[in-house]
């Protein structure tokens, strides 16, 4: 058995408008090859456009807590969580795991987990789970190629960004977490990913053979940060 990976699985992959059927066959064709290699994965998914489309209606209905969204949130990552469950349902653990400690000594090829409670952002689940199952890459696959000194997107003189190191990474986003916040790994997960010594490689997941190239150890597309 090789050493186990954290693969944070965004939202916006598995729903980017609807149900990306194509991509998913994909992701566990790929993924399928690497568990009979030997490799085992704790797969965490977002919540994507249905997260959103969620919390907006119930926005439009009446005054909601932020509490209110996040549970609303967890909700549907706790559904994209299901799904990826029964398409890996021959090396998954039967059930969806929401507390990260739960994961420990479990020794199945995949381990599913989901949003757990408010306050806590998948980024920070993917972290509690590489420390309880003792992995210690994590993977974030989202819409974005790189990590940027500033967002590209509003600033021209954005430099991209190959390896860099917790501390500096840690200068360039906001010190503190809120729901929806604009920073591709959020600044608590961050923080609890340099105590304990766990590298996050962020990458472009609709390019899967770039996420194959990670696992063994080949150059890819995408920044480090350990």
């Amino acid at each position: 058995m090789k050493e186990r990976i954290i693969i944070s699985l965004g939202g916006s992959l598995i729903f980017p408008d609807a149900i990306d059927t194509e991509f998913l066959d994909a992701f566990r064709n790929m993924m399928t090859g690497y568990i009979e290699r030997g490799y085992t994965f704790v797969f965490i998914t977002g919540g994507g456009k249905s997260c959103r489309r969620y919390q907006e209606a119930l926005k439009s209905l009446r005054t909601v807590e932020t509490t209110d969204l996040d549970w609303m949130g967890i909700a549907t990552t706790r559904t994209n969580a299901m799904l990826v469950k029964l398409l890996f349902k021959e090396y998954a653990y039967d059930e969806v795991i929401l507390n990260p400690s739960d994961a420990k000594g479990i020794n199945t090829p995949v381990i599913i987990g989901a949003g757990w409670k408010p306050g806590w952002s998948t980024d920070y689940d993917a972290i509690e789970m590489a420390v309880e199952t003792g992995a210690k890459k994590v993977v974030n696959l989202s819409n974005i190629d790189f990590v940027y000194t500033a967002d590209p997107k509003t600033n021209p003189d954005a430099v991209k960004i190959e390896k860099t190191t917790w501390a500096e990474y840690r200068k360039i986003i906001p010190s503190e977490w809120t729901s929806g916040i604009n920073a591709p790994f959020d600044p608590i997960a961050s923080k609890h990913a340099e105590e304990n010594n766990i590298e996050v490689a962020i990458m472009n997941g609709k390019n899967l053979k770039n996420l194959a190239d990670y696992i063994e150890g080949r150059e890819f597309i995408g920044t480090v940060i350990s």
